[in-house]
Formats: C-alpha cells, sequence, structure tokens
C-alpha cells in the first residue's frame, strides 16, 4: 500500500529488490504467511523450519 507521498520511497526500494521478487505474492494461513510466485503458483516448497525474509536476504 502506497500513498502520493511514498511513492518515491516505494520506487526506490524496488530499485534494490532482488530479481523475481516483483512476482511473489502473499497470503495468511493459521499461524503463518504464504508466500508464492504469481507467475508459477503451483511451484512451492515445504518446510518444517521457519527462516525471517531478512535472514534470507
Amino acid at each position: 500500500m502506497s500513498t502520493h507521498a511514498d511513492n518515491h520511497q516505494a520506487d526506490s526500494a524496488v530499485a534494490t529488490e532482488p530479481a523475481g521478487v516483483e512476482t511473489v505474492e502473499s497470503y495468511e494461513v493459521d499461524g503463518g504467511v504464504v508466500l508464492f510466485d504469481a507467475e508459477n503458483p503451483l511451484a512451492w516448497v515445504e518446510t518444517t523450519e521457519a527462516v525471517s525474509v531478512q535472514e534470507a536476504v
């Protein structure tokens, strides 16, 4: 979500994101969040260990 005042900040954040992030979407489930590639929603990986997004970057 952005406002007119934040548009410049949003544009600069996009420029620093790793390749492939632009098609990532998410939804909430009980006890977590599911991240998926909107261009290939059937591709998935299951894990028993959660890693914060900041740790993975």
